[in-house]
């Protein structure tokens, strides 16, 4: 796996979350892996199998499938909610929302070296979450959503500002965010953008991603961070 450190000073595994794509059957219209792998011919740093609707034998199947092709294309690999799939198909790791487990207990589970990453809404939630070994933080919305109707209250760019600057590890940006806004993301701090509607449901995922990652990395380069 390629290895690129996005962040300013940050600690814990380096991983590059520079474009955080995340997979959905209903709104691709499409496959887990034809949408993993249009996302990685446009840029895709990393992926996340999510699907709530299918049994874990079925995600197993489908996430050694990722695997294959995450591996070769040098792209990280998470699971959403589940240590144990992820651990069975091999991914890089896992991401856990609030209410999805103890990160003690998904560490446990898929051992040493392998990246958790922790849904947060708040400042609070993210300190926590490193004090607990998260190796990254999502934080959101940043902006109103579609995707997600349950979402919480809307945190805008300022309370992604204030999140930065509250922990080391890197924090990735989630919610409302497309090629028109993700240079602001970037701008206030964030590693990356985590993105569902904004690639996979789009007739052209490919050419999707392709925009958001060169948003994301001119705005990297502006702020000062490493070339990509």
């Amino acid at each position: 796996m390629r290895v690129v450190q996005t962040g300013t000073e940050r600690v814990g595994p380096a991983v590059d979350l520079r474009l955080y794509v995340i997979t959905d059957r209903a709104l691709a219209g499409c496959s887990h892996e034809e949408q993993v792998a249009r996302a990685i011919a446009g840029g895709a740093t990393a992926v996340q199998l999510r699907d709530k609707s299918l049994p874990p034998d079925a995600l197993v199947a489908i996430g050694r499938r990722l695997r294959r092709l995450t591996r070769e294309a040098g792209v990280l690999f998470l699971v959403n909610d589940l240590p144990e799939v992820a651990s069975a198909c091999d991914a890089d790791g896992v991401h856990l929302g609030q209410a999805d487990g103890d990160l003690a207990g998904a560490r446990a589970h898929l051992g040493p070296g392998r990246v958790i990453g922790r849904s947060v809404d708040t400042v609070t939630e993210a300190v926590q979450a490193e004090r607990e070994g998260a190796t990254y933080v999502s934080l959101g919305p940043i902006f109103p959503t579609r995707t997600k109707p349950d979402a919480g209250p809307v945190v805008g760019l300022e309370g992604l500002r204030r999140v930065v600057q509250a922990v080391r590890i890197p924090v990735v940006a989630i919610g409302g965010i497309d090629a028109g806004n993700a240079a602001e993301v970037i701008a206030a701090g964030a590693a990356g953008v985590a993105v569902i509607r904004a690639v996979v449901a789009q007739a052209d995922i490919t050419a999707a991603a392709r925009a958001l990652r060169a948003e994301v990395d001119a705005a990297l380069a502006r702020r000062g961070g490493p070339a990509p």
